[in-house]
């Protein structure tokens, strides 16, 4: 299964944990879930949804990478986004249990737009 995500910033997180949940096969009951985003400037990531944590994601990535100053800007000017998904990844796989994702207490699932405001594909895998 397949879905969009929909973003206003340039660099910004998205929770899409109920889209990747509602990708799990009702008849399924143990397996394991991995939602990849099909970009090289987005990312995912599993982390605590509380907004001054996804603010210092954003703020930390920001600081780590400098917006300017990449041999890539000259082609197109975002080779700061290329380099901060570089540094979080494309996918995120978590184990189902009891036909639920299997989070800990604390833990959503993030796209991290690192190019937008742009419109993102998720895709989603479920094995059993």
């Amino acid at each position: 299964m397949d879905f969009d995500v929909t973003t206003d910033e340039r660099l910004t997180t998205v929770d899409v944990t109920d889209q990747v949940e509602a990708a799990i096969p009702e008849d399924c009951e143990e397996g394991m879930c991995t939602a990849f985003v099909q970009h090289t400037t987005a990312a995912l990531v599993v982390q605590e949804n509380e907004p001054r944590l996804r603010g210092d994601l954003e703020s930390f990535l920001s600081g780590l990478v400098p917006d300017e100053g990449h041999a890539h800007d000259e082609l197109d000017g975002n080779a700061d986004s290329h380099l901060r998904a570089t540094l979080l990844g494309p996918s995120a796989a978590v184990p189902i249990a009891d036909g639920e994702l299997a989070l800990g207490r604390w833990q959503s699932i993030f796209l991290v737009e690192c190019d937008g405001p742009r419109t993102r594909q998720v895709s989603v895998t479920v094995t059993s």
